[in-house]
């Protein structure tokens, strides 16, 4: 299984932070690459700057059949087609998008790391992926989702806000 994450703090020339993580679902899938199942639209703070705008984030599962390498290259195509730009770490942007999972692959090699470095502590990718997969477990920490959301503060787990339901929740079935 590969999962994405998906996130937008800034309006783009696409439109809202909603619009823009649809665009670039339709863009993902524009690659051939199958879109399986997308959870809720979620809202949260931006990091570390909780001054920045909020972010609204979802997790897709995909179906790819290249190695995390092609991944990748395709994935930075399209946040520059969302015009995300690379100015300071953290800033705010219209498209972000990460590898959380891709096969269960461990790996740290040209700028690639899976699972995602950060996965454990971020509640805007471990919330989203709890829903479309309930059962998944973390390939280093060898834990499952819940004990790894459990494990986040409380905080963190309250600065969390489903904000929409996704009209297609599985799809390519």
């Amino acid at each position: 299984m590969i999962f994405l994450g998906i996130g937008s703090s800034l309006k783009s020339k696409f439109g809202d932070r909603y619009t823009n993580i649809k665009k670039t679902i339709d863009l993902i899938s524009g690659e051939k690459i199958k879109i399986k199942k997308i959870s809720s639209y979620y809202e949260t703070p931006s990091y570390p700057n909780k001054l920045d705008p909020k972010f609204i984030n979802v997790v897709i599962e995909i179906d790819f059949k290249g190695n995390s390498e092609d991944l990748m290259k395709k994935l930075l195509l399209i946040e520059k087609k969302l015009e995300r730009t690379r100015q300071f770490k953290n800033e705010p942007r219209t498209c972000d998008i990460d590898i959380i999972d891709f096969n269960g692959s461990v790996s740290n090699k040209n700028d690639i790391f899976l699972p995602h470095p950060k996965i454990s502590e971020r509640n805007f990718i471990l919330i989203p992926l709890r829903e479309i997969c309930p059962m998944w477990i973390h390939p280093i920490l060898n834990m499952k989702i819940d004990d790894l959301i459990n494990n986040l503060s409380l905080r963190t787990r309250n600065e969390i806000t489903r904000v929409k339901e996704c009209d297609i929740r599985h799809i390519n079935d």
